[in-house]
């Protein structure tokens, strides 16, 4: 028996990464997984290794840019495995770009995705969440950097959901729903896509974490998540934590 067995917990973005890292950890702690996603061949294979550690898993097929896509998740959730105890807004379009080059489509689409679709995941999970929920949200550490060239459009997206993490964690707070934001760095498809075409610029990234290499989606990540969601966790409200080997704080 896990520390959160009997827990169903709601992961956005679940098909890959950080996303599939935490569905993992939470799994093998005994929570539920509704894994949600944009492309059913993923959540398919992050199910089959969610029930190789015993738990049960869901896919749902779910554009997060699309409020009836949002809401039939959540009641899909709800129907399969009975309520929502843990919502992970992990999904993100990402917005690339120096300020000059982000189109106003993809700083939209960055919106959409990301602060957007995470209050509208925050508030239609936010009955079922009542009476001892948890929210994790994810931003970036992009948004600390004294230098964000190329990350502007995108540390703007994530440090409004990070303003919606605080403003949720106080005024949820009597509803005792805690509501924290993480800033993971993992090695991930999109940190693969990047080492493969910029070699050098990965490398002296990763020279630059303390603790001497790249983190692990599941062992790394979502382990701190499990024991954010877990009982252990229960002071744990309102706040961001950084989760880079010290990277970023460094900078």
């Amino acid at each position: 028996m896990g520390k959160l067995a009997g827990r169903v917990a709601l992961i956005t973005g679940a098909g890959q990464g950080v996303g599939q890292g935490i569905a993992l950890a939470l799994a093998d702690e005994g929570a539920a997984i509704a894994v949600a996603g944009r492309t059913e061949s993923k959540l398919l294979d992050t199910c089959k290794l969610v029930e190789q550690r015993g738990a049960r898993a869901v896919p749902i097929v779910c554009d997060v840019v699309d409020l009836e896509q949002i809401e039939r998740c959540v009641a899909t959730t709800v129907a399969e495995l009975g309520t929502v105890d843990i919502l992970v807004n992990n999904a993100q379009i990402v917005p690339l770009g120096t300020l000059l080059e982000v189109s106003d489509e993809m700083f939209e689409a960055g919106f959409r995705s990301g602060p957007q679709a995470t209050h509208r995941f925050m508030r239609a999970c936010h009955p079922h969440l009542k009476g001892g929920g948890v929210i994790i949200n994810l931003g970036t550490a992009a948004a600390l950097r004294h230098d964000p060239v190329g990350f502007g459009c995108y540390g703007a997206v994530k440090e409004a959901i990070r303003t919606l993490t605080r403003a949720a964690a106080v005024e949820w707070g009597p509803d005792r729903i805690r509501v924290l934001n993480i800033l993971p760095l993992a090695r991930s498809p999109g940190m693969d896509d990047w080492e493969k075409n910029f070699p050098e610029a990965y490398e002296e990234y990763c020279r630059e974490i303390p603790v001497g290499r790249m983190g692990d989606c599941e062992h790394d990540i979502g382990r701190v998540v499990a024991f954010l969601c877990g009982p252990d966790g229960d002071y744990v409200n309102g706040t961001t934590l950084t989760i880079d080997g010290g990277r970023d704080f460094l900078r």
